[in-house]
């Protein structure tokens, strides 16, 4: 659970280098770029740390037998996952992208209880319900749906079902992989992808601006070599639907690293939206009794 609470809170930085990178004095990179050098970057270090790994109980088993096919997909999700984020807020509002987003626990919910016969209560699903309308009162009162923005909700949308089936992807992976092997393997098949994007979309991905590069590392190093790792280590100790939950905790921190960095102050209702947010996680967390 530790793992999991720092990796949403690494997570929770993405957001933050990623409205730096988007200025101009940053470099003015273009979102799905962003996206590609967030896994790139990271690349070199997920292979030497998967290289310098001690082999575990069943690597003969692994090695032998890795499963690709299933790696490549969780690269697919993911990056379908990053570029259709940032595409959806060039269509739709900040806020409406993200609270769409944020639907991915009920989607892995939906698929956990048929993939991994995971038993879900009543008590879950009510904490899972408090916990979005916590995350749509912290995105503020700008949410709104219009005819012209359908196609970014559209988008948002595909966020959240492309982010629960990267999850589900690797609490699958789990079962006979490391998460070192998961991410080193999983970003090697998303990057190709999400520079073939890139270029599709014409945006800027070369830039004199120093800063921009460091942003970026940054980015790499933190939100995914960190934030993704630690999630995907979650995921072989906790159940895939109370760990997606647990993830609504990125847009609290997400909220909280903005007040510090952006200067985007949290008012009244934002601090209360994140209290529910908690204050829902504490009860889907909350042992059973007997158990």
């Amino acid at each position: 659970m530790l793992a999991l609470a720092f990796g949403a809170f690494a997570i929770g930085f993405a957001p933050v280098f990623a409205a730096f990178a988007l200025k101009p004095e940053y470099g003015g990179f273009g979102p799905a770029s962003i996206g590609l050098y967030r896994v790139l970057f990271a690349l070199p270090l997920l292979w030497l740390v998967l290289w310098i790994s001690p082999p575990t109980s069943h690597s003969s088993t692994k090695r032998q037998k890795r499963p690709i096919r299933l790696m490549a997909l969780a690269g697919f999700f993911f990056a379908i996952d990053l570029v259709s984020w940032h595409w959806s807020i060039k269509y739709t509002t900040v806020a409406n992208a993200t609270l769409l987003a944020n639907f991915a626990p009920f989607w892995v919910t939906l698929w956990a209880r048929h993939l991994f016969s995971e038993k879900i209560n009543t008590r879950f699903y009510m904490a899972l319900s408090l916990a979005l309308i916590g995350a749509g009162i912290l995105m503020g009162t700008s949410f709104e749906l219009k005819p012209k923005q359908i196609l970014g909700d559209a988008l948002s949308l595909i966020t959240a079902i492309s982010y629960g089936s990267y999850m589900l992807t690797v609490k699958k992976l789990r079962e006979t992989c490391s998460p070192q092997e998961i991410m080193a393997w999983s970003g090697l098949f998303a990057v190709p992808l999400m520079f073939i994007m890139a270029m599709i979309s014409g945006e800027t991905m070369i830039s004199p601006q120093f800063n921009g590069w460091i942003i970026l590392i940054c980015l790499a190093l933190i939100s995914h070599f960190s934030g993704q790792g630690l999630i995907a280590y979650a995921f072989g100790h906790l159940p895939a639907s109370l760990t997606s939950l647990n993830l609504l905790l990125q847009p609290v921190f997400a909220a909280a690293l903005g007040w510090i960095f952006l200067s985007q102050a949290m008012v009244g209702k934002q601090m209360a939206g994140a209290i529910i947010v908690l204050g829902a996680l504490a009860i889907a967390n909350w042992p059973v009794k007997g158990k």
